[in-house]
């Protein structure tokens, strides 16, 4: 048995003892997608970063750091400023709204204060997260292809199957509670591969300064961040545009469950700070990984394969197999929350509060892990034929969901007079704009960001709608 397999096998072990372990949890909807609302705080912390950031964070975003040099290091500021803020204005706040009504889905968050006689909210929110939320578990799927044919050899279609059968399996079982502890290991997987990995390939590389001075030959724009600025107009757009990368973490769902699944605000003080410096070295480690890369190994094809050429060409068989499971935990760790909020949207938002069903809550649970398996084969059969690239399918994703639903929970937060009108057509612009902006206008904008019109949209239309039809009235209704 070869080192590799090896290590997939005690990896596949630990996920299913993980699983059997949740299992208890998942009687109830509350236990099955937010595991009772019990989680400490450094597993709020390591589940909040492990599913940010995804299989784009070792195949995309080193991928980037390879094609663009020290340019990619404006996505580090951006994600860490965008974090921070996620943290400090939404996650307290999130955390009191849905405790005080008993939600279990961020569209209960959105409808809690509105008499919402005709579900709107809900039914443009679940429409929203699973146009995205299939496009996104795509992407994952898609990342694990790659990366079982960049380090095992198998072919991509093989890979998509396994990696994706392995995700869905150990989701089924032990719902967000599992999804949940098996972040923590996999965050600490992906905390320990982008320290060592980014420090054995400068070495490797002669050092930095042979790492800058081999970019400098290849391309002088490779060796600094602020030589994306020279370019005018459009460099400054391109530096905001990789910083608004942060963005979405105001408002992707598949995080801000993560604060509602908490066990009290306390926790969520505490886990802010984890969060922050854990996704430093995450960001910080996959650029730098990219950068020595491409000094190793200028000419890659596929810039987003850097990473397992560089574990495979690096590290012994067994070393090179850890790294392995490091990239499919990166991978795991967002695709396993992205089905666990499409399958909330069908079952609790859907079936149980827009359709009325007279299910028990053990038996809307049953139905959540059916329809869990059935979105990971939906998944399976969009990515095989199309192995796009991760980042650009990711951030399409990404900036949808956050133009969607960040600019309105803002303005539910922080504005008292957000009106159901308003929350309604603030999603709608936000997710319309960013998804506009991505076919038509960003190429004649210096390719700018979508999240950040759909940012600016989301939030205007929202207070502006909201201005002209609040009542003062004690609880807003949809007329």
């Amino acid at each position: 048995m070869s080192p590799v397999i090896a290590v997939m096998i005690i990896y596949l072990g630990l996920l299913a003892a993980f699983a059997i372990w949740s299992r208890r949890e998942t009687g109830t909807l509350k236990g099955f997608y937010l595991a009772g609302k019990k989680l400490p705080f450094w597993v709020v912390a390591f589940s909040t970063n492990a599913t940010g950031e995804s299989g784009w964070l070792l195949l995309g975003l080193t991928g980037m750091g390879y094609a663009v040099g020290a340019q990619a290091y404006w996505v580090v500021v951006g994600e860490i400023l965008g974090i921070w803020l996620s943290w400090t204005l939404i996650s307290r706040r999130l955390k009191r709204l849905s405790d005080a009504h008993e939600a279990i889905t961020v569209p209960d968050v959105l409808a809690a204060k509105f008499k919402d006689r005709w579900h709107l909210i809900r039914g443009v929110a679940v429409i929203i997260i699973l146009t995205m939320v299939t496009t996104y578990v795509t992407a994952q799927m898609v990342a694990s292809g790659k990366a079982l044919n960049g380090f095992v050899g198998i072919d991509y279609e093989i890979g998509v199957v396994v990696g994706s059968a392995i995700i869905i399996a150990y989701t089924f079982v032990g719902g967000h509670k599992a999804v949940s502890y098996t972040d923590v290991m996999q965050g600490l997987l992906m905390l320990l591969g982008l320290i060592f990995v980014p420090i054995v390939a400068v070495n490797a590389a002669g050092g930095w300064d042979s790492v800058m001075s081999n970019l400098a030959a290849q391309d002088p724009k490779l060796v600094s961040m602020f030589s994306l600025t020279e370019g005018g107009v459009g460099g400054w757009v391109a530096a905001a545009s990789f910083v608004a990368i942060g963005l979405p973490f105001l408002g992707v769902p598949q995080l801000l469950v993560r604060y509602m699944s908490a066990k009290d605000e306390n926790e969520l003080r505490k886990a802010r700070w984890v969060s922050v410096f854990v996704l430093l070295f995450f960001t910080f480690g996959a650029v730098t990984a990219g950068i020595a890369g491409r000094a190793l190994f200028p000419g890659l094809e596929d810039p987003e394969k850097i990473f397992p050429t560089l574990s495979s060409e690096l590290f012994s068989p067994l070393v090179a197999g850890v790294l392995l499971v490091i990239v499919l935990a990166a991978i795991m760790s967002t695709a396993d929350s992205l089905l666990l909020l499409a399958s909330s949207a069908i079952v609790r938002d859907t079936m149980q509060q827009l359709l009325g069903s007279k299910k028990t809550d053990h038996q809307l649970a049953g139905y959540g892990k059916i329809v869990t398996i059935l979105i990971g084969i939906v998944g399976i059969a969009v990515a095989i034929p199309d192995a796009k690239f991760i980042f650009d399918f990711v951030l399409y994703a990404w900036s949808g969901l956050g133009a969607a639903f960040g600019p309105t929970l803002i303005c539910l937060l922080y504005y008292k007079k957000t009106t159901w009108a308003g929350v309604v057509a603030g999603m709608l612009s936000g997710f319309v704009t960013s998804i506009v902006w991505v076919e038509q206008f960003k190429e004649q904008t210096h390719d700018l960001y979508e999240a950040i019109p759909g940012f600016i949209a989301g939030l205007a239309v929202t207070y502006m709608v909201s201005a002209m039809t609040h009542k003062p009235t004690t609880q807003q209704s949809d007329g």
